[in-house]
């Protein structure tokens, strides 16, 4: 695989510091049971990667005496971390909003049947990964089968009343350009999902996210493979808005690995770019004790991805 911060490290984006710690995102581990395109973690079935129970416990110490709000779980299918279920309970009796970003197949793994039950019974906000309502393209980016699965995930969910008014159950779903080009309207794209998942599949969901892909780890090294890394590069610089830059996650969120190490968001954990307090990168176990509001954030030049066009975040577009 290519490596892509050496063509990242050098950048002329501007300069950001930290606002209030609202949302800690929890890498649970690379482990997944897809080996997508797009993916930024290059996740997939043989990585090794997993957040211990030692971790997990600093965490849920961490929430007990913070003022964060949400606890964004991801990987890898953070589902597959064994310690999943016992995070999202201790946090959710602390009163915190909890996403699980699903890539919807892990609901028909063996040894998950009952996992749509418990993400029901507990409340948790479900970010489902459909990087297209079409099945060539869905089969193409995440696997032959994808499609299907998904559909069967999502179906499940609806049935426990996801995605549905009133029910109290968040359903949203993610969309990723299929290769170097920025997502198109959200809005828009939002109503063709709409229109056309419940129609043919007789599904409903609540919000449609678009994220931009990063020029780093399996899709970064793709461009480069196909010689397309310098001009969409190109493309994100040109696409540049400023007005983005005040909403970018990494001003109110902190991602930490499945080792427990701090970052300024997912994409710098992929290029090793941790947050320091000096020379020494930050743990978990230090947050409650460090002042990291104002603090400079770790920028290179994939955070154009995020500013780019009508921005991207993980809860979607920044403007429309």
């Amino acid at each position: 695989m290519h490596a892509t911060l050496p063509l990242l490290e050098v950048t002329d984006f501007p300069a950001i510091r930290r606002k209030t710690l609202e949302i800690l995102q929890v890498n649970l581990g690379y482990l997944c049971n897809q080996q997508c395109l797009h993916c930024h973690v290059n996740a997939g079935p043989k990585r090794k990667e997993n957040m211990t129970r030692e971790t997990v416990d600093e965490i849920i110490s961490f929430l007990n005496s913070s003022d964060v709000t949400t606890l964004d779980l991801t990987g890898g299918a953070p589902e597959m971390n064994p310690n999943f279920r016992y995070l999202v309970t201790e946090a959710r009796k602390l009163g915190i909003k909890v996403i699980d970003r699903c890539n919807l197949t892990i609901l028909s793994e063996p040894g998950q049947e009952s996992l749509a039950e418990f993400l029901a019974e507990n409340k948790v906000e479900v970010v489902a990964s459909l990087p297209c309502y079409l099945e060539e393209n869905v089969d193409a980016q995440r696997g032959k089968g994808v499609f299907d699965g998904s559909l069967k995930g999502l179906q499940q969910l609806n049935s426990l009343g996801y995605g549905n008014e009133g029910s109290g159950l968040v359903l949203n779903l993610v969309y990723n350009p299929q290769g170097p080009t920025l997502p198109p309207s959200q809005m828009e794209l939002q109503s063709s999902y709409k229109k056309i998942l419940l129609e043919k599949f007789n599904i409903v969901f609540n919000n449609l996210f678009t994220i931009t892909n990063m020029p780093i780890k399996r899709f970064g090294s793709m461009l480069i493979s196909k010689g397309q890394f310098e001009p969409y590069m190109t493309l994100l610089k040109e696409s540049y808005s400023e007005s983005n830059l005040d909403g970018v996650m990494c001003l109110n969120t902190i991602s930490v690995d499945y080792n427990g190490e701090l970052f300024d968001c997912d994409f710098n954990q992929m290029l090793s770019l941790p947050i320091r307090e000096g020379n020494k990168s930050m743990h978990i176990s230090q947050l409650s004790k460090a002042a990291i509001e104002g603090k400079p954030i770790v920028i290179a030049d994939h955070c154009y991805g995020c500013t780019a066009g009508q921005g991207s975040s993980c809860g979607g577009a920044l403007e429309e």
